[in-house]
This record gives C-alpha cells, sequence and structure tokens, in this order.
C-alpha cells in the first residue's frame, strides 16, 4: 500500500493543549505554501519512490483552514505526479469552525472521502477551558453538514481525561458522538506536554487531571458504549464500524512505508526516517531554492526496527502476527525478548494467540508502561 501524509500546519488558534507543528494567524501564506507542497511533491527527495497511492491524509495544524480549491489543487498534483487509485482512502482533519455545506460539498467534489472532525468535546465548557474555538452546536451542524454533502466516512476526534473532567461527563460526550452515528471514533487521552501552557498551568497547581481510577472507568465506558453501537475497538484510541478503519494509519501502525510533504512532515522508508524543516515561511523558501528540507534522518537496523514493529503494533487490539516478524525480520520474537516477557504474561498484561502476540484488556488500560518494557 503507497501512502502519502501532507501537513498542513496552519490554525485558527493554538490550543491550550498543543505541541503539534502548528500557527494561527498565517493566512497571507496559504498560497505560496500550497505550492511548495506541489512543487516537494513533483520535485523533491522522495521522487520516483512510489507508484499509485491507496491513502492520502491530510493533517495538521488543521488542513480545513485551507479553501476546497487549494485542498482540490494539491490533490490534482498527486494524481498527476503519483497518480490515485480509484478506491483510494483520502483524509482531511478538520475544525468544524471552518466547515460550512458549502464548503463540505466542495471537499467532496475535489476528492476528499474521509473527513476527520475534531469535536474534542460537546461540553462548551471543556472546550473553552482547552481553548478549542468551536462550540457543541459546530460540531453537531458539521457532522450533519458533511452527511449532507455526501460524506459516508466520518470520524470524530474526541478526548478525555482533560482537567476537572468527571467519567459521567466523559459519558455525556460519548453518548452526543455516538448519536451522531459517525463510522469512526478516535478517543485520545490528554497527555500535558512541555512547553505548553497546560503544562505551565500544571506546574503551578492550576489545573490537575482525573485520577488513574477514573481514567480507567472512561476506557471501560467508551468500549461498552462504542460497542453497544456497532463501532469495535481496533486500536488503543481507535473505534470503528467494520470495514471503516483508517487504512492511513493502519499503515503507520503495520510500520510498514509511506512518504509525507510539507513543514515539519516526517516520512518513513525503507528503514529510513526523515523529517522536513518545521517552520512554513522557512519551508517555502527552501522549496523554492531548490535545496534539501531535511532537518533530521535516520537509518533505522533491522533489530531497531523489528522493535519499533512490535511497539506499533501492539496498540493494534488484534497485536502482531508472530508469523509476518519473522519473515520480515528473519527474528522470533519470543527468543527476542526472552526472560522480559515472564512478568509481563505472568500479570496478564500480554498473550499469545495461536497467531499473534498481543495485548490483553487489562495491558491496553496500562498500555504505556507495558510497552515501555519491550521498547
Amino acid at each position: 500500500m503507497a501512502s502519502l501524509y501532507i501537513h498542513i500546519p496552519f490554525c485558527l488558534g493554538k490550543c491550550e493543549y498543543c505541541s503539534f507543528n502548528s500557527y494561527p494567524g498565517m493566512e497571507a501564506l496559504f498560497s505560496r505554501y500550497v505550492a511548495a507542497v506541489n512543487e516537494e511533491v513533483v520535485h523533491h527527495f522522495f521522487s520516483g519512490k512510489t507508484g499509485t497511492l491507496d491513502t492520502i491524509f491530510f493533517g495538521g495544524g488543521t488542513p480545513s483552514i485551507l479553501s476546497a480549491d487549494q485542498i482540490g489543487h494539491i490533490l490534482g498534483c498527486c494524481r498527476e505526479y503519483f497518480g490515485v487509485s480509484d478506491e483510494a482512502e483520502i483524509t482531511l482533519e478538520a475544525n468544524p469552525k471552518t466547515l460550512d455545506f458549502m464548503k463540505l460539498l466542495q471537499l467532496r467534489q475535489a476528492g476528499i472521502n474521509r473527513i476527520s472532525i475534531g469535536v474534542q468535546s460537546f461540553i462548551d465548557a471543556e472546550l473553552a477551558m482547552l481553548g478549542r474555538l468551536h462550540s457543541a452546536q459546530n460540531s453537531q451542524d458539521c457532522v450533519r453538514d458533511a452527511i449532507g454533502a455526501g460524506f459516508t466516512d466520518i470520524s470524530l476526534d474526541l478526548m478525555y481525561g482533560v482537567p476537572g473532567q468527571t467519567p459521567e461527563q466523559w459519558r455525556w460526550n460519548l453518548e452526543c458522538a455516538l448519536a451522531l452515528e459517525p463510522t469512526h471514533l478516535s478517543l485520545y487521552q490528554l497527555g500535558i506536554e512541555e512547553g505548553t501552557p497546560f503544562a505551565v498551568r500544571q506546574q503551578r497547581g492550576e489545573i490537575e487531571l482525573p485520577a488513574e481510577g477514573e481514567i480507567v472507568t472512561m476506557d471501560e465506558l467508551s468500549i461498552d458504549l462504542c460497542r453497544s453501537k456497532g463501532l469495535e475497538q481496533y486500536e488503543i484510541s481507535n473505534f470503528a464500524r467494520p470495514g471503516h478503519e483508517c487504512l492511513h494509519n493502519l499503515n503507520y501502525w503495520y510500520n510498514l512505508d509511506y512518504i509525507a510533504a510539507g513543514a515539519g512532515a516526517v516520512g518513513f522508508y525503507q528503514g529510513e526516517r526523515t523529517r522536513n524543516v518545521s517552520e512554513p515561511q522557512s519551508y517555502c523558501q527552501i522549496v523554492e531554492r531548490g535545496d534539501s528540507l531535511l532537518v533530521e534522518s535516520e537509518k533505522l537496523s533491522p533489530e531497531a526496527s523489528f522493535r519499533e514493529t512490535v511497539i506499533m503494533g501492539l496498540r493494534m487490539v488484534k497485536g502482531v502476527s508472530s508469523t509476518a516478524l519473522f519473515e520480515r525480520f528473519n527474528i522470533r520474537l519470543q527468543e527476542y525478548y526472552g526472560d522480559t516477557l515472564t512478568p509481563l504474561l505472568a500479570d496478564g498484561y500480554v498473550e499469545f494467540t495461536d497467531t499473534h502476540f498481543r495485548l490483553t484488556k487489562k495491558g491496553r488500560f496500562l498500555a504505556n508502561r507495558v510497552l515501555t518494557e519491550l521498547v
């Protein structure tokens, strides 16, 4: 599967928790940036590395801050240079504040067939605390407009474990989301990232995250409520109706090749991870000069790539195939990890099926701790 990630680093405003490569107030750069992305697609480092694209993912930032014409211009370049398969999954991350029915219709006509809406919460007080600029009503309207515009693959992002949130409030958020009948939900536990306003406020004692027991209750609520509405957990943070799993992200979790364009974009090809220059104006200048965009390049050893494939694959509910690992790396999982597995198996955090090695339900609730043992 050939996959392309395109980073759009612009946003309406920087959220309190955000550590992503994103910049508000740069509208004057949009047209120049789109031209630079197209130039990178045609001429820069991954030229000729892949054929027809099976997935394209516009991430950010807030990709939907661009016009439908600008998104369509990038897609047109991808079609001309790579080719895009007839059944390709083409995803756009979106902020509800940036969309209306006509724009969604234009995006659908441009070729976007999967929309990922950053709802985060259906409680306006939580949205304000997070620094989001949209309301719960904006999100509900956006989903209904997307359905009206012809989207049949709609994903909603929600955030739990936010300061002051109770399991009852999380249940409300889930019930509001599920009532809109999305095909996919991404449910992310808030993490406090260094350098963000939230990190400063936490250090000052101004905010407090829910206790671990409350987080476990929220996790259990997520699984039970999603399953009751026909969405099964297929990855630690992701739930989908059958046939609506995100193919682009599955490519990440299988630790397979993907190429990437845009400011700060990270790609992975034949064991080499690369990262572009992050600042958008610098990115444009470098593309226009025809210089190299890379600020970081790391060639992973087969052993390092094996470990990374195990860690990424364990995020999926079905886990990693022992046979596929051996065929790919010529390394036997049980022999490689040896005694490291003994306490994890004994404590019921991981298990072997006939074909796969995976986290148990108990292990998924404590995934970060368990995976640290296998890095």
